[in-house]
C-alpha cells in the first residue's frame, strides 16, 4: 500500500520526508514531483532516472532473447550480458546502440517496462553502467589521497599505498556502483509511456535507436 500519496491534497510541502524511498512506490515519483515543483528541473531529472532504469532492462531483455536464440542457448535465471550493445539516456528516452531489429527492440522496451514495474526491480541495474565508472574513479582519488595524507612521504610507502588503494576500490567499485545505481540515478518508471522508437543519431553523430518517452502521472 503506498502511503505517501495519503492527503496529497492538504499535506504540507516537506511531506516528502516521510517517503520511502528504499522501496519503489508507484507513485512515489508524481508525489516528490507535485510536492516540489518550485524546483527548476526536476521533472527533468526524474525522468532521467526512471529512463535510465527503462535503458539497463531494455538490453538485459535484449540480451536475455539474443542468449535464447543462440545455438547453444538454454533458458536461465542468471542474467547474461550482451556486451555488444549500450545505451544512453536523456529526459526524452534513450539511444540504443547495436545491431538490433525495430520490431524486436518495440517488444524488448514494452517487456521492460512490463516487468520492472511489476516487481524486478534488479533490471534497472547494469554492471556496464557508466555509474560504476564513476563511482569507481570517484573511490580511487579519495583512497589515493588518504594514503598519501597517511603514509610517510616516501617513494615506496606511497606506491605501495597507492596500490592497495586501486585494489581496493576495484574490489569495492562493483557493489557501490550498484548502490548507486539502484538508489540515485535509476528509478523504477511508474510514469513513463513509450511514445515511439525511431533510427536516429546522438550529439555526436552516432546513430542508433532513439527510444522516446513521456510522462504520464
Amino acid at each position: 500500500m503506498n502511503t505517501s500519496a495519503s492527503s496529497v491534497g492538504s499535506s504540507s510541502p516537506f511531506d516528502f520526508f516521510s517517503f520511502d524511498f528504499t522501496t519503489p512506490q508507484p507513485r512515489q515519483d508524481a508525489d516528490l514531483l507535485q510536492q516540489l515543483s518550485f524546483v527548476p528541473g526536476l521533472k527533468e531529472i526524474l525522468m532521467l532516472r526512471q529512463v535510465h532504469a527503462l535503458e539497463h532492462a531494455t538490453v538485459w531483455v535484449l540480451s536475455e532473447v539474443k542468449n535464447t536464440h543462440s545455438p547453444t542457448g538454454r533458458p536461465s535465471k542468471i542474467q547474461i550480458d550482451d556486451e555488444l550493445l549500450g545505451g544512453l539516456s536523456t529526459d526524452q528516452g534513450f539511444y540504443l546502440y547495436g545491431e538490433v531489429n525495430i520490431s524486436d527492440l518495440r517488444r524488448a522496451v514494452t517487456l521492460a517496462l512490463h516487468r520492472l514495474t511489476h516487481g524486478e526491480w534488479d533490471l534497472a541495474v547494469h554492471p556496464r553502467c557508466g555509474t560504476n565508472l564513476s563511482v569507481a574513479m570517484l573511490l580511487t582519488a579519495s583512497l589515493a589521497v588518504g594514503v598519501n595524507l597517511m603514509l610517510p612521504f616516501r617513494p615506496i610507502e606511497q606506491l605501495i599505498g597507492l596500490g592497495l588503494a586501486a585494489t581496493t576500490a576495484s574490489e569495492l567499485a562493483p557493489d557501490l556502483g550498484a548502490i548507486a545505481q539502484k538508489y540515485l540515478t535509476t528509478a523504477i518508471p511508474f510514469n513513463l509511456a513509450v511514445e515511439n522508437i525511431t533510427i536516429s543519431r546522438d550529439m555526436w553523430g552516432r546513430q542508433g535507436h532513439f527510444v522516446k518517452v513521456n510522462w504520464r502521472e
